[in-house]
């Protein structure tokens, strides 16, 4: 029997407290559409994106309308495009502009999987996939890419960390005119998984169905209401078990929604991921979360074990709720994408130092950080192998997403607008990491990778 509080209550959630479906993702196998031929290759690819998610953004609107609940983002991720270039060859841009043609033919937001796996080494096609990435991000406006240099069980390749520094600052440089957007739509990962459905960062994994639909779920605005009205002086573990509540409610909604959709695409259903993603909205904020629980503002002593806190409550929650809880599940720390981030950082209370620390304890890494545009590639890859270093040896997902403001300098804010939102541009340690970028060669697995 239907509940009537728990009906008004999902209400409230949707309508007042910015409760959403972030992504309904579609993730596609493309291993059959590798070809000798590029230009065959990437008929293939039309052809059978095209066919399994022409109706896409026509299931996630019937589904909004049908319970109310909001879906703000319709996406798909596709295999690892690196390895289907490795059996054509060829320029894989012809892939990139592919990849953008089906993603505006069939109406979603973004399309991820221009990506190469190179954790222990370059195959064939990753080299060129990889070189290609800043003019397919330059000339394209709805694909994704992402490269994962390290993992656990295979360590950290530096030659690939050293190579994505100067990736990551040529693609901010040849979309400087728009506002280095190139580089927002740039992951570089360790521990990357096969069923993410987030952007910038999905892909379509080769141990996944053919095809599948994956759910990300988001609401930091419901979990900061229910702590809003728990008393001040309530125990940490009590503020615990309410987020692990709400996370539960809000998994539930995912799950439906997303079973849903697979039902009427006639595909398999995946997974759902709950992640706090925040938005720059007014009341749709992890910092917003952490300042509730007892911070004065984001950033300050306290922050790193408040979100562990909260990282772990969300996952319990969602656990509890679905047998399919996948993804990153967590919380997510986008600056620019946060009003209470973006607030902390103008004060100079978050520093990237800090942010860097709270990455271990959190779902993802550092994300959408604004940083100076004279920054050099080898800053830039230090900041990678750092990152990747905390999720190699703590055996979880870790990614950079910083942008290069070109032309820009520490306080000075670049805005992308919409769900990437804008953020100040942060300091950065100006001593040279130059010699150390450049040995190259590949940091060794750590002693917790032979678990076998």
């Amino acid at each position: 029997m239907l509940n009537m509080s728990d009906i008004m209550e999902t209400i409230t959630m949707i309508q007042e407290e910015n409760l959403d479906i972030r992504t309904i993702t579609m993730g596609i196998s493309l291993i059959d559409c590798a070809d000798s031929d590029i230009e065959k290759s990437c008929e293939k690819v039309y052809n059978k994106i095209y066919s399994h998610a022409k109706d896409l953004v026509k299931t996630g609107e019937s589904i909004e309308k049908k319970y109310g609940i909001p879906i703000v983002n319709k996406r798909i991720a596709v295999t690892p495009i690196s390895m289907l270039a490795g059996v054509s060859g060829g320029d894989p841009i012809k892939y990139a502009k592919t990849l953008d043609r089906v993603a505006h033919d069939v109406g979603v937001n973004f399309i991820g999987g221009y990506s190469a796996l190179v954790q222990k080494g370059f195959s064939a096609g990753d080299r060129e996939l990889i070189a290609s990435i800043p003019r397919a991000l330059a000339e394209t406006e709805l694909v994704c890419s992402s490269v994962n240099v390290g993992s656990t069980k295979a360590g950290i390749n530096m030659d690939a960390v050293k190579i994505m520094g100067e990736t990551v600052r040529q693609t901010a440089e040849l979309t400087k005119d728009r506002q280095c957007i190139g580089a927002a739509k740039l992951v570089v990962f360790c521990n990357a998984v096969e069923d993410n459905p987030f952007m910038a960062g999905a892909f379509h994994g080769v141990g996944e169905a053919d095809c599948v639909i994956s759910v990300g779920v988001s609401g930091p605005g419901v979990v900061r209401s229910v702590l809003s009205k728990m008393p001040a002086d309530a125990p940490i573990n009590v503020v615990a078990e309410a987020i692990k509540k709400t996370a539960f409610k809000i998994t539930r909604i995912g799950q439906l929604a997303g079973r849903e959709a697979a039902d009427m695409l006639g595909v398999e259903f995946g997974i759902v991921d709950l992640s706090l993603a925040p938005t720059p909205a007014v009341g749709d904020s992890v910092a917003h979360i952490l300042e509730e629980i007892g911070l004065e503002q984001c950033g300050a002593h306290g922050t790193t074990a408040a979100l562990a806190m909260l990282n772990d409550a969300v996952k319990k929650g969602g656990v509890m709720a679905s047998s399919s809880v996948g993804g990153l599940s967590g919380a997510f720390i986008p600056v620019s994408e946060d009003a209470g981030m973006i607030a902390a950082a103008r004060n100079g209370v978050l520093s990237i130092e800090k942010l860097e620390a709270m990455t271990a304890v959190c779902s993802v890494g550092l994300d959408m950080i604004v940083i100076p545009g004279d920054t050099t590639s080898e800053v830039i890859s230090a900041i990678i192998a750092d990152e990747a270093a905390i999720g190699m040896v703590n055996s979880k997902t870790t990614a950079v997403r910083v942008i290069p403001a070109i032309g820009l300098k520490e306080g000075e804010e670049l805005d992308f607008g919409g769900l990437l939102g804008y953020g100040p541009v942060m300091p950065l340690r100006s001593q040279s990491p130059a010699k150390m970028i450049n040995r190259g060669g590949r940091i060794p697995a750590p002693l917790q990778s032979l678990k076998n």
